[in-house]
Parts: structure tokens; sequence; C-alpha cells
């Protein structure tokens, strides 16, 4: 499979100020987490990106809200699957967490149908708190109808919680607990978030190839295994694919695989020539 190049413009910009975003894409009045002067990639935000429980009672712009349904379902796939989204208002969800929105993602049930949901929804999670707004993933929420091929659901609102500052206000496993290497994207994957904070990866670094690999253990693996062990490699894979953008290099393919009890993704890649 070859990486397609999508349209980066609004959810991916690499250079589009945070400014721009926010006061013409999305005219919200309070840019919550940053300046005028400010660019925000989507890499970057995984330096400052945050869990958002508790939103305000205000609605989310219509043109901010189509942003990001674009930015989740013209995205790129792990190869060979396909997952489905929704945008719901919080009348038309089970629960709420009190943000005006939810993203419902919809998939098959295999452990990389699942590791897919995650690779695609922090994406879009990146992007929704790259343009000031907060978001969280929750598994209490679901849509009230449509329950078949239902995933996970993300929470999308306005907030006030302030973004983090830097790499030191995670509480995240020590780099060398998930790699041999400090690399790019050994630090971009650190920080990537996971269910109970369980961070069951692994990386293994190859020529123009990084393999995320499941290595959960003890409770959290028995409790997550089914689902969320694989949507969080998903996630993980995600950060690692950032970060080789971010350094220059084109995606060639990401493959979730599985030999027995070990589930993975290898992302193959072409290295920066310059």
């Amino acid at each position: 499979m070859v990486w397609s190049a999508l349209p980066r413009f609004i959810y991916d910009p690499p250079t589009v100020t945070l400014f721009f975003i926010c006061c013409v894409i999305c005219p919200m009045r309070q840019i919550l987490y940053f300046q005028e002067e400010n660019t925000m990639t989507l890499y970057e935000t995984i330096f400052t990106r945050r869990q958002v429980r508790n939103y305000l009672n205000s609605p989310v712009p219509e043109d901010c809200l189509s942003s990001i349904l674009a930015c989740v379902s013209e995205s790129e796939q792990l190869s060979g699957q396909h997952a489905d989204f929704k945008l719901l208002p919080a009348a038309e969800v089970s629960a709420s967490q009190g943000a005006s929105h939810y993203l419902l993602a919809f998939c098959d049930s295999s452990p990389s149908a699942y590791a897919n949901v995650g690779f695609l929804l922090q994406k879009a999670d990146l992007y929704v708190q790259s343009i000031g707004l907060g978001s969280g993933y929750f598994m209490n929420i679901k849509p009230k109808n449509e329950l078949k091929r239902f995933c996970i659901a993300l929470a999308i609102g306005k907030a006030d919680t302030p973004a983090r500052i830097n790499e030191s206000e995670f509480k995240r496993k020590p780099l060398n607990r998930i790699s041999t290497e400090d690399t790019a994207v050994s630090r971009a994957v650190r920080l990537a978030p996971s269910s109970l904070n369980s961070q069951p990866w692994e990386l293994k670094f190859e020529p123009g190839k990084v393999i995320v690999e499941d290595a959960g253990t003890g409770i959290s693996r028995l409790i997550l295994k089914n689902k969320l062990n694989k949507i969080d490699i998903g996630i993980a894979a995600r950060h690692a694919v950032l970060a080789l953008e971010h350094n220059g290099n084109a995606i060639i393919s990401a493959v979730p695989k599985s030999d027995g009890s070990k589930f993975r993704i290898e992302i193959t890649y072409k290295e920066d020539e310059k």
C-alpha cells in the first residue's frame, strides 16, 4: 500500500498559524490555549495535549465541526482496515461528559480494526486541541441509536482546561521502558495517551521501519487486551507517524500484524535524503 497524499490545508497544517485557523476556519470568541503568534502543528500538539474531562456550556461552531469530521474521515487508515465516524451532539448519545459533541468510531471486531480506530481518532484528537478546543476519550459514551460496530467516543467541546506546557507535566514511563533508542519517534510515542495510563507498547527500530508492539502486562492487560490495548497501540502508531513526518520522512505504509499473542503495527518509511 502506498501512503495516500491527502489534502492537509485544514486538518494537518504544517505552517498555518493557529490564529488564522481559529478565527477564520473556527471563529470562536475565545482561543483557549495559545496566542496569536504561535504555530501549532499536530506534532507539536503531542507535547501539550491533555485529556479534558470538563467542558464549558457553549456550542462548537459548525465550521470547526466540519473540519474535525474531515480530519478523521479523509485521513489515511491502517492497511486493510476501514472505520466509519459520526459526529453527534450531546443529545444523541447515551451519557454526557458535558461536551457539546462526540466523535463516534465504528469498526469491525478485530485487533487490527480497533488499532485502526485509535490511529484515526488520535489524529482528530490532536487536531481538536491544536485549534484550541478540548477533547478526551470516553468508553461510557455510546450512541442512542446504531450500536452495531460502535467502538469508542471522543468528546469535543470548548474548555478552560490549560494545555500542558512541556513534557515534564506528563505522567509516563521512563523512555528506556518503551525503547532502547532515544529518538524523536520514541519521545513522541512515550507521550501518547492510553487506557488507565497503561502505556502498553514497546518500540523496535529497523532500517526504514518502526514497529509499535503491544507489550501490555499484568492486571491492566487482562482488563484491556480485547479492545482498549489495541486502540492504544493505534494511538501510539499515530504519534510515531507524526514524528517521522516531522523529520521529513515519507510514510510508505502502516500495517497491523499479529503473530499468536503478539500484536504490532509496522510503519515503513522512506528516509529524508537531505
